[in-house]
């Protein structure tokens, strides 16, 4: 098996779980994020930009072993050296981070890299140069991140059904409310963050996400 069809099999989920501490109501990224594997999450991000570098990467470590022993695949967002320092799956990367080529010349060809992309243009860009994944999106307005930009719409979405040939993870303001017109447009992996942190009973969000993705 060559390493690109191993890291798509750890891609291989219809959620994608990212962890967001602000809008938890009060629970640790590491107590949501047991929570989303018990639910039957698959795959999680950890994405917190306030604690100390310290508090991040004893928070990873946590999560690397929670998540390891669940079969979940685990990604850092932005900072590669936590992300290897902790021995996660892969690492996720924005416009405005370094470049993949860069990481990739860090992490070797095991580590997952991930890109968020806005366009066409970017999607294009981003499988040129090596990307495993990418976001699409923002679909929707979102107010999860602070350097979020405006949303791109669903046209973006139909542009990556039809052509982008890598894994993607439709992303930005997807609720359970709309999380079926994603799937209609023929979404296959899709990020819901506040829906699912922010909830009273993650399991039951976790679980009702599931069912409208697999349909």
């Amino acid at each position: 098996m060559d390493m690109t069809h191993i890291k798509r099999k750890k891609l291989e989920h219809p959620l994608y779980c990212i962890t967001a501490e602000k809008f938890s109501q009060g629970r640790t990224a590491v107590e949501v994020a047991g929570a989303m594997l018990d639910a039957g999450v698959r795959i999680i991000q950890y994405r917190e930009k306030a604690p100390s570098m310290l508090c991040r990467y004893e928070e990873c470590i946590a999560l690397r072993a929670l998540t390891a022993k669940a079969g979940a695949t685990f990604i850092v967002n932005d900072d590669v050296h936590i992300a290897m320092a902790v021995g996660a799956d892969g690492v996720h990367l924005g416009q405005d981070d370094m470049p993949i080529e860069a990481v990739r010349a860090l992490t070797g060809e095991e580590m997952i890299i991930g890109l968020s992309s806005h366009s066409p243009g970017q999607a294009r860009d981003a499988i040129a140069r090596g990307a495993d994944y990418i976001g699409v999106g923002p679909l929707f307005q979102t107010f999860t991140k602070d350097d979020v930009c405006a949303p791109v719409g669903l046209e973006y979405l139909d542009f990556a059904v039809k052509n982008v040939t890598i894994p993607f993870v439709a992303i930005g303001g997807i609720k359970l409310h709309n999380l079926p017109e994603v799937v209609k447009r023929g979404a296959r992996c899709a990020a819901l963050v506040t829906e699912i942190v922010g909830a009273g009973d993650i399991g039951a969000a976790v679980k009702e996400a599931l069912r409208i993705m697999r349909g």
